[in-house]
Order: structure tokens, then C-alpha cells, then sequence
């Protein structure tokens, strides 16, 4: 796949018409933001930074970050790297992070992003998909080196010329992050000539969906800009905003939940990484940070433990994001009536989904941690601009008929300037588009509430376990587990913890005359090298496997069983 012009013309000249995409483009919206305010705060780096890199956490105003991006881009350029190169991004939640996107977008690369956890079976993998031509990490992650990583799979990446890296000790044939001086004029020229399309290719996110291997989700400076409306409107965001950002800026809840906002309305981003609470707590205090998001299990963690919150001061926050889970009342209503901080309720994916429940449509926080708004719907008005651009709907999975009456289950569709231009390599895997255009998104609701103004949860068709935030295949796990000598058969499934939201059960039927070990098993996958998040903690030895008439594994049952 070419990386420019992923929309269809008529697509663009429609949504532009209508007002919904515009001329902007990533690195248009950042240099108008240096311009503003050039020496005031804009980001700041997570508190424990050298724990994690081994370097000082860093604060930058716009003009000091605005030199940094050029210096980057310009040492990718005389690298080699340009307009429409793929540039695989892994590293924690840092301003260099930050640095890392914006320089890429100010040359015209396509950055890739992948979570600091993947290890070599992942890169190798989403590498050859994506065909990364530069990879761009750091020395040292904690206990790990990533870049060691990323060498140890090159040979297998036909494509990567150049592996670029922050840090001091880099294996031989790794470019260190150094900036040259002249870096404005040599990117300035290069950027002249080679001006960026609003529909060109920004980033390449990665699905973990129900299939085995990951889906590329190409996305261009039109989608993203119009999704970035829908949480700027939500928390109602202005350059006077403290943002809080402890999501791996990997793919929505990342890049749309907090960059993207601060990169259009200003203010100051403060990273996070790894997730540590107390450090988190901290931040919010020593930050004053007005706006964050946060899984419903941390949330609901916080609610339950008051002495934790009795000691910290997040007197300066006055609304949280949460999503990726259902959303429990009694924890809405809770931040709502004891702290008096609104929680929004998002709905999103990496194709384009953005659904949304804000205090200032939804104040009652029962319905709001329930429902999300069923765009559309006559007489009823939303305070996003984003509800008068998206149609939404529900179809009968089974009879394909549109599902009108409330309490009816039906696969949400939808359709919009939000909505992804199609999969990486899309001709080999079957289109995600209905004949009428919209993206069948595999999850299921029911029309709700008044007048049928609202959209129930009711279950994910794509049997995703979302463990902390991050979405976890169980086909992979599965085909991995089943090379084992002791497996015969194996589902993988999500169980309910109070903290992550779920973790992951392998349910095993054993080889005759085995008996597999938890332990067994992990150190089996460990071998493969693939990201420690994505791990067992559960095993369970079953006779057989529960299916249904036509043999297929019945995993709401073992869900069930396991709850």
C-alpha cells in the first residue's frame, strides 16, 4: 500500500463540503501552537524518568520543543528517511516520545507505533507487515535494552535501513540521537518542497483482534484532526489545561484521549509511564493537572480505598476520562457526589469509533456510565460537534435488517469523517465496510433510554480480553499454546480482576498423559519472546473444551464458568 491519499476523492470532497475535514495537518496545528505561546510550559516528562531511561525527566516550553523536533528530523533526513518511510516508534511515554511523532509528521514519515512491551516475536512480526524502513527507540526500558531487541530481529526486516536510538551504550551500526546545527534551515527546505496532504498516511496503529495476527490501521491527518474534535469538546478543553497522560500513546486512548487535544487547543502535557499510582497521585498534585483518564478498575480501586485518596490532593482535577470496559454506576456516581469530578464515558477504536457520554449531556451518572448517545435521533441535541458528523446504527448480525426497537441486540455500524480509510494491505483480508460504506464495528448494543435517544453495551463480538487497557488476542496465545507437547486443545478467555479489568486464563485440554503446568506454559511463551502483559495467570485443565452444534469453543461459557 502507498501511504498518500488513502481517502477516495469523492469521500474527501464530500466531508469537505460539509465543513467536517479542513486543510489542517499534524505539524500545521503544532507550529500555530509554538506561535501562540512559544515560552510557555508544553510538556513534561514522567516524575520516575530515570528509573525507567536512566535519564532526568525533562520540561519543555513550545520554542525548546519545537528546536527538538527539527533536530530530529533532521538527523532522520540525513539518514535518509522522508516523506512516506515507515518509521516503527517504540518507546515509554517521554517527551522525546513526543519529539519522536511531531519530527516524523514534519517530514512527511508514517510513524508506527508499538507498545513498549512488545518484544522480538511482535516486531518481527508487525515489522515485515508494516515493512518499517527506520526504527526509532531507546538503550534501556527498566531492566531491558529495546534497541538490543530491535537488532537482534533486523536481519528479518528486509526493509529497515536505519535503527536510530536515545541513550549511551548502543550496539554497533545504531544512529545515536544527536542534533547537528543548521537542523531549521536543511528541514524547512525539505519541508517546502515536499508539503504534507491532509490525506496522506500519519500513522500505522495495530489491532489486536480476534484473529491471530495484528491488522495495520492506516490513518491520515483528516480522521485523526476530525476525531480529535470529539475529546476536546467532551472534557471542554483550552491552552489553560493540565493534561495528565498515563496511556502508551500506541493507538486511541493514547493519541486521541490526550495528544491530540493538547496538540489543537495548547496547555501542557505531562507524561506517565509505567503505570505507578503513587507516582500518578503525585504528578496530579505536583502538576496541577486538570484533566486525566484512567481504567474503571483504578477508579473504582481509588473509590474503595478513601485513605489512599485522603492523602493525595487532586483539588486541581475537575474531570476523568475512562473507558475501554463497562463503566460501573456506583464508581460514576461516586467521583461525581464525593469529589465532585465529572467522568466521561468514551467509546472508541483505532478504525474510527467515537462514541461518547459527557456530564454536560448526561448528567444523571447512572445513565452516563450505561448509555452512550445514539446519534441521530430527531429532536434530541449533543453538546460534540462529532455527533452531527457520525451516522450510527445496529444491524441484525443474523437477518443484516436494521434494528429500530429498543432492547434489541444489534452490531453497531457506523460511518463518518472519523472512520479509518481501510486495513494495511486491506485487499488481503475481508473488508470491514458494509455495502453501504459503514464500518462494521463487531460490537454489540441495544437501543436504550427515552425516546430511544441512547446506546446500550452489550457485549464485544471480537472475544477481545482488554487486561490494564491493552488489548489482548486470544488466537495468538492459542496458536502458541497449542506447539506445546502437553496440550491438546486450548481457549484462551478473559476473567474479572478488580485492578486490570481482566486478566488472561488459558483453559487447557491436557495430551494424554500430561499434566501441564502454569508455569510450564508461560516459561513456553516466554520462549517465543512475545510481551509479558499478554501472559497466562490463570490455568485450568478441562476434560473438554464446551461447543457449540457446529464445533465452535462456546468461550462465553468458560467466561461464565470462570466469573
Amino acid at each position: 500500500m502507498g501511504h498518500r491519499g488513502l481517502h477516495p476523492a469523492e469521500r474527501v470532497a464530500e466531508y469537505k463540503a460539509a465543513g467536517w475535514w479542513s486543510d489542517e495537518t499534524m505539524d500545521g496545528l503544532f507550529r500555530a501552537r509554538v506561535a501562540a505561546d512559544p515560552d510557555r510550559l508544553a510538556a513534561v516528562d514522567p516524575a520516575n524518568k530515570a528509573d525507567l531511561t536512566g535519564e532526568q525527566p525533562r520540561r519543555l516550553t513550545w520554542r525548546e520543543l519545537d528546536a527538538e523536533v527539527d533536530g530530529l528530523a533532521d538527523l532522520l533526513l540525513t539518514h535518509g528517511v522522508g516523506e512516506g518511510d515507515v518509521v516503527g516508534l517504540q518507546m515509554p511515554n517521554t517527551v522525546e516520545l513526543v519529539a519522536a511523532y511531531l519530527a516524523c509528521w514534519r517530514i512527511g514519515a508514517v510513524v508506527s507505533p508499538l507498545p513498549a512491551q512488545y518484544r522480538e516475536h511482535e516486531i518481527g512480526e508487525l515489522g515485515r507487515l508494516a515493512g518499517f524502513n527506520a526504527y526509532l527507540t531507546v538503550d534501556r526500558l527498566g531492566d531491558r535494552s529495546p534497541v538490543q531487541e530491535i537488532c537482534d530481529v533486523r536481519s528479518s526486516l528486509p526493509g529497515l535501513r536505519t535503527v536510530f536510538a536515545y541513550g549511551a551504550s548502543l550496539p554497533d551500526g545504531v544512529v545515536p540521537i544527536a542534533f547537528a546545527p543548521g537542523a531549521r534551515e536543511r528541514v524547512e527546505a525539505y519541508a517546502a518542497e515536499h508539503p504534507a496532504d491532509p490525506n496522506d498516511c500519519v500513522t500505522i496503529c495495530w489491532t489486536s483482534g480476534t484473529e491471530s495476527t495484528p491488522k495495520g490501521v492506516p490513518r491520515t491527518h483528516y480522521d485523526w484532526l476530525a476525531m480529535s474534535w470529539a475529546t476536546v469538546d467532551a472534557p471542554q478543553l483550552t491552552s489553560e489545561d493540565v493534561l495528565l497522560n498515563p496511556f502508551p500513546m500506541v493507538n486511541m486512548a493514547g493519541i486521541n484521549g490526550m495528544f491530540l487535544p493538547w496538540l489543537r487547543v495548547g496547555g501542557v502535557f505531562v507524561q506517565h509511564h509505567p503505570f505507578d499510582l503513587p507516582t500518578f497521585l503525585k504528578q496530579i498534585a505536583m502538576e496541577k493537572a486538570t484533566y486525566t483518564v484512567a481504567p474503571p478498575a483504578l477508579l473504582s480501586l481509588l473509590l474503595a480505598r478513601p485513605e489512599i485518596l485522603a492523602a493525595a490532593d487532586l483539588s486541581s482535577l475537575r474531570i476523568i476520562g475512562s473507558g475501554s470496559a463497562p463503566l460501573p454506576p456506583a464508581m460514576v456516581r461516586g467521583w461525581q457526589e464525593r469529589h465532585g469530578i465529572g467522568v466521561i464515558n468514551f467509546f472508541g477504536s483505532n478504525e474510527g469509533i467515537a462514541l461518547l457520554t459527557d456530564p454536560q449531556d448526561v448528567p444523571d451518572p447512572e445513565q452516563r456510565a450505561r448509555y452512550f448517545p445514539r446519534y441521530g435521533v430527531p429532536g434530541v441535541k449533543w453538546t460534540s460537534r462529532v455527533a452531527e458528523w457520525v451516522d450510527v446504527r445496529l444491524v441484525d448480525p443474523v437477518s443484516g435488517k436494521e434494528v429500530t426497537e429498543p432492547g434489541v441486540p444489534g452490531e453497531l455500524r457506523i460511518k463518518g469523517p472519523t472512520i479509518f480509510p481501510g486495513y494495511l494491505n486491506g485487499a488481503d483480508l475481508p473488508t470491514p465496510f458494509d455495502e453501504e460504506g459503514y464500518l462494521r464495528t463487531g460490537d454489540v448494543f441495544e437501543i436504550a433510554g427515552e425516546d430511544g435517544r441512547f446506546l446500550h453495551y452489550v457485549d464485544r463480538a471480537k472475544d477481545l480480553i482488554i487486561r490494564g487497557g491493552m488489548n489482548i488476542a486470544p488466537a495468538e496465545l492459542e496458536g502458541l499454546l497449542a506447539g506445546h507437547p502437553s496440550v491438546a486443545e486450548v481457549a484462551v478467555v478473559g476473567y474479572p480482576d478488580d485492578v486490570l479489568g481482566e486478566k488472561v486464563c488459558a483453559v487447557v485440554v491436557p495430551a494424554e498423559g500430561a499434566t501441564p503446568t502454569l508455569d510450564e506454559l508461560v516459561s513456553h511463551l516466554r520462549d517465543q519472546r512475545i510481551a509479558s502483559f499478554k501472559l497466562p495467570e490463570r490455568l485450568e485443565l478441562r476434560p473438554a473444551l464446551p461447543r457449540n452444534p457446529i464445533g465452535k469453543i462456546l468461550k462465553r461459557d468458560l467466561r461464565r464458568e470462570l466469573q
